[in-house]
């Protein structure tokens, strides 16, 4: 890189948004960046990408593993495609963790070089994937991921938006990484730099060795990594986005751990403690239901039990399938998984032995709202299918139905 690069590596005083501008700017104007263009605000892919995964064979943490999670970015496609040829297990993370953590990639029985190609490039992603859920029992023994910038030491800078970070940080939390787990990112040698050690936060992923075109750099880290996922620094709109973020908040909720959200308001704990003094008082008040139900199995029951003394609002009720219910789950289970996600409903419709639940709510709005919060939900090692209900009914058959 030259003098440009030793301008980069004596910029002291760089925040990390000037480091990513320099790289990103830097591998445009030499020729050096490669399709997706322009590479800003990206996982820069460059020329020599290929050739510098291929590193990945001269690892003997590689030759070792068994399952590798490597990131969906362009300049990583060849070492995705080297990790099928090995006939290793091929983890992806799904795009901005927006339907689940990772894609296990499975390429059809007696692919050629050719097909496997195929199953490493984005497309191939879509086509040859399945989802591996939270209680998948996932282990990662290599971790693959993009940079835009990183030192000989092992800071690593992405492009912005933590997703590296929060992945391994939730891999920590599934227990699918260990401390000793290796971390390898992929990069041209112009992104190799002098980063410095107060720009990094404790939720900052190191990597433990660079692959170049012309270098591999074991970088003796020893600073640790994220050891799970850091909750107070999580937002609100961060759940929204990323649904499987909420299953492991209740997750960790459950086991006792702290999950207070970086913009949760202190006397939210006093709200939700006044809202279950309310529900105890509705379930004093409410007697659990058991009818004949039309999804009925054989002789099977389907068991009602109502959250709320009576419907209220003027607008119709709205439903809200929940299906993909694990057979051990409980109905108490759900309700209190409701409660955690503020999507409490009116009514819950409980068909255990059909493996599914319907829930009611006040109108539409409440019902989309719950069904948007709920989502990527996993729980008893299923991830719950929800949606609103095919066939909904008005509030009258459903004043009819709770007074039969």
């Amino acid at each position: 890189m030259g003098g440009k690069r030793a301008a980069m590596l004596e910029d002291a005083g760089a925040s990390k948004g000037d480091i990513r501008q320099k790289v990103w700017d830097y591998l445009e104007t030499s020729g050096l960046a490669e399709f997706p263009r322009p590479v800003h605000h990206r996982i820069p892919n460059f020329k020599g990408a290929p050739h510098a995964a291929t590193r990945l064979l001269g690892l003997e943490e590689f030759k070792a593993a068994n399952t590798v999670k490597i990131n969906p970015d362009a300049p990583q496609k060849n070492a995705r495609f080297l990790t099928l040829e090995a006939r290793k297990t091929l983890l992806v993370p799904t795009p901005r963790l927006r339907s689940g953590l990772f894609n296990k990639i499975v390429p059809p029985p007696g692919a050629t070089k050719e097909v496997l190609r195929i199953c490493a490039t984005s497309q191939g992603i879509k086509e040859y994937s399945v989802p591996v859920g939270l209680d998948g029992k996932a282990r990662v023994d290599l971790v693959v991921v993009g940079s835009v910038a990183v030192s000989e030491k092992g800071w690593r800078i992405g492009k912005g938006e933590g997703y590296a970070d929060m992945e391994y940080a939730m891999m920590v939390s599934m227990g699918a990484v260990m401390e000793d787990t290796p971390v390898i990112t992929i990069v041209h040698d112009c992104q190799v730099v002098d980063i410095a050690e107060e720009l990094l936060g404790d939720h900052d992923l190191t990597v433990d060795y660079i692959l170049t075109p012309t270098r591999t750099i074991k970088t003796n880290c020893k600073r640790p990594k994220p050891c799970g996922i850091l909750w107070h620094k999580v937002s609100y709109e961060m759940l929204g986005k990323i649904p499987i973020l909420k299953s492991l908040r209740y997750k960790e909720k459950q086991a006792g751990k702290d999950v207070t959200l970086q913009d949760e308001q202190p006397d939210l704990a006093d709200a939700s403690k006044s809202a279950a003094l309310n529900e105890k008082a509705v379930a004093g008040n409410t007697r659990p239901q058991v009818s004949m139900g039309s999804a009925q199995t054989g002789q099977q029951y389907v068991e009602s039990d109502s959250l709320s003394p009576r419907l209220e609002g003027s607008g119709v009720i709205t439903t809200v399938y929940v299906g993909n219910i694990p057979p051990n789950l409980r109905v108490s289970e759900l309700k209190c998984a409701l409660r955690e996600f503020h999507a409490a409903p009116l009514r819950v419709n409980w068909q255990g032995a059909q493996h599914r639940a319907f829930l009611d709510y006040k109108d539409k709005a409440a019902a989309e709202s719950a069904v948007s919060s709920l989502k990527g939900l996993s729980l008893g090692g299923n991830t719950l299918r929800v949606e609103l209900a095919k066939n909904q009914r008005n509030k009258e058959q459903v004043e009819i139905n709770r007074q039969k």
